[in-house]
């Protein structure tokens, strides 16, 4: 059985930087009961992440991300596609890089095989605790993005 990491990125005091952590609290209630699926607020990023990324099997990222496609947006990057974007710096500035992390995966070489970062395009990054409009109706584009992206994977195997 695979081992799953489901990761929510952001900050919750930041408007739509809480994009990735809305998600994963929606993904968690609707897909989260199976043993094979650990469920993980990842705030705004530090080093302690890189020990479940790296006993991860597969690996899922909710974050808000900068498309230049319209707040809103959700896109889903995959493998090299997620580490090319991630490398751009393109995410949402936090403590750590996500790139940073799959960096000490990489020299353990324990980096998840499967990969994917499910982006949502911010509409407003100010203070505040809710979600833009855009962004909330897309939360659950995004979670079924990242099932679906499961499912997948499942089929594969």
């Amino acid at each position: 059985m695979a081992r799953i990491l489901i990761l929510g990125i952001g900050n919750s005091i930041m408007s739509d930087e809480a994009a990735g952590i809305r998600a994963l609290e929606m993904f968690e209630e609707l897909h989260g009961q199976r043993d094979d699926v650990t469920c993980i607020d990842g705030g705004t990023l530090s080093f302690t992440l890189a020990e479940p990324i790296g006993a991860a099997d597969q690996l899922v990222v909710f974050d808000a991300a900068q498309f230049h496609s319209g707040a809103g947006t959700v896109r889903h990057l995959e493998g090299e596609e997620m580490d090319a974007f991630v490398r751009s710096g393109k995410l949402s500035v936090h403590e750590v890089g996500l790139a940073d992390l799959f960096d000490m995966s990489r020299l353990s070489e324990d980096l998840p095989t499967h990969r994917v970062l499910v982006g949502i395009e911010p509409e407003t990054l100010g203070w505040g605790t809710d979600l833009s409009p855009k962004v909330a109706e897309a939360i659950p584009e995004a979670v079924r993005l990242a099932k679906a992206t499961l499912d997948a994977w499942a089929a594969q195997a």
